[in-house]
């Protein structure tokens, strides 16, 4: 496996991201991996070069500039307040990533989607709100909520899928039906799965030891049903 740092200019910010892929003659589908509130580390990463082991390009994007990764959860929501505050600039830093990984002689331009953790799938979201052409959009355990619901959501030009616990406190039910009828006003092809018993950051296994243990927990089954939904969705969208 190959493994690259791409740095790319973006909402006044430098983005050292990560790129992983196999070798291979042809041009393949690309997949953005964006991670959660603390930054690019090990979780995104590791997940980017399992896509890249199925046989995408992937690209570990980086959100908070330099490589950045956060050590305290407070300090991360600091950082994202001002991204949440002005959608314009999240989306920026997610086009910054998505030009990067166009430009790849490795990927099929035609052929990208975009996944992301906790805020790496609200990210992912807003870049599809955007207008971006990416062909599916994958959120885990990822906000729901956006400054523009009844107006955005039509400029969306992919495939769907969020995948909630059905317990996370962060993600009530009333935001996930707001997101519902933002998708479906919208005419969007969507999918919500939810997940029984489960709460927030279930794919990550290191999510309890970082803090608030009882709304941020692993759970193997959320996790594994939930990285099948997605191959799902490639083998339908990046064929």
């Amino acid at each position: 496996m190959r493994n690259e740092t791409i740095t790319c200019e973006a909402d006044g910010i430098a983005l050292k991201s990560q790129l992983f892929f196999e070798p291979a003659t042809q041009a393949r589908a690309g997949v953005l991996v964006f991670p959660e509130a603390f930054g690019l580390g090990e979780h995104a990463i590791s997940r980017a070069k399992r896509l890249a082991t199925l046989g995408y390009v992937a690209l570990a994007c980086d959100i908070h500039g330099g490589g950045r990764l956060i050590g305290y959860l407070q300090e991360a929501i600091g950082a994202l307040g001002p991204l949440y505050a002005e959608t314009s600039r999240m989306r920026a830093r997610g086009l910054g990533g998505l030009k990067a990984l166009q430009q790849r002689k490795e990927v099929d331009p035609r052929r990208i989607a975009s996944i992301g953790f906790c805020f790496g799938g609200t990210m992912s979201l807003e870049l599809a709100r955007s207008g971006a052409d990416i062909k599916a959009v994958v959120g885990f355990h990822s906000g729901l909520k956006t400054t523009a619901p009844k107006t955005d959501a039509k400029s969306i030009r992919g495939r769907v899928l969020v995948c909630i616990g059905a317990d996370d406190p962060f993600i009530p039910l009333g935001e996930r039906e707001a997101f519902e009828s933002e998708m479906r006003e919208a005419g969007v092809d969507w999918q919500m799965h939810l997940y029984g018993g489960t709460v927030h950051s279930f794919t990550n296994v290191e999510a309890a030891k970082r803090s608030l243990p009882q709304a941020m927990h692993y759970s193997a089954e959320a996790d594994a049903r939930s990285w099948t939904a997605m191959q799902e969705l490639f083998s339908e969208t990046l064929k």
